[in-house]
């Protein structure tokens, strides 16, 4: 049987509760990204050039560290990555996730949360970090979504 794991990196709960759904719909683990300093909402002020989030996402070398780095990424066949998009892209955090574990040979399916941009280049950009993956384009999904919804969204 497929093992399945849900890792997230949430600033606002939004993605979390779809990342939720997706456990629920799936049956799989779930795992919350988190960064070793948590984001504060001038941290994630986009209006403001010099907020944290507008500096990282400025620079696409920028690598937030991680609080934690137990995910047990070995132990899965299938990893589902959600995050909100940030500046038409994942937040770099997730690209410090991605960069700390082995993904060769896993199916990747990224998801992401947004009022209104889309996943970008955002499946490319996670390609080229974990060139070894089967990553798949993803989707955007809204935080309404149900998990029938889900099922079919991510057959």
């Amino acid at each position: 049987m497929e093992k399945v794991l849900v890792a997230y990196f949430s600033a606002s709960g939004i993605t979390a509760e779809v990342a939720e759904k997706i456990r629920r719909a799936f049956g799989a683990d779930i795992y919350e990204i988190r960064p070793e300093t948590a984001y504060t909402s001038a941290d994630l002020d986009w209006r403001d050039r010099n907020s944290r989030s507008s500096v990282e996402m400025q620079d696409t070398s920028s690598r937030p560290a991680l609080k934690d780095r137990d995910a047990e990424v070995e132990k899965y066949d299938k990893v589902f990555i959600g995050f909100p998009i940030w500046w038409y892209r994942e937040p770099s955090i997730i690209d410090t996730f991605l960069e700390a574990y082995d993904f060769n040979g896993k199916t990747v399916i990224p998801f992401a949360t947004s009022g209104s941009s889309g996943m970008g280049q955002t499946a490319e950009r996670i390609r080229s970090i974990i060139p070894g993956a089967d990553v798949k384009d993803g989707k955007r999904v809204r935080s309404d979504v149900t998990e029938a919804e889900i099922r079919e969204i991510f057959v």
